[in-house]
């Protein structure tokens, strides 16, 4: 059963709205359809997360790398902590 309120995305076209996920209602349900147009500049969800990667989208390894050496560098010249 699908959640009341649930926002769903999806593509005017013609009379038609082709939403881009599942709504799990079983066909032929009605329903009450509110239409709000994005801008231009909305942007999918993750894909603010995926264009903040940079030059690590295509390369999580690299990533990896770059977030284990800022490790070690933070280590190099603190003291050590007396106990």
């Amino acid at each position: 059963m699908v959640r009341p309120n649930r926002v769903f995305r999806g593509v005017i076209h013609g009379n038609a709205i082709e939403l881009q996920q599942k709504t799990d209602l079983p066909d032929g349900q009605k329903v009450n359809v509110t239409v709000e147009p994005l801008s231009p500049n909305s942007l999918e969800a993750g894909e603010g997360l995926r264009r903040s990667a940079g030059g690590w989208d295509d390369d999580p390894s690299g990533l990896d790398d770059y977030l284990e050496w800022n490790r070690q560098q933070r280590k190099n010249g603190r003291p050590e902590i007396e106990r």
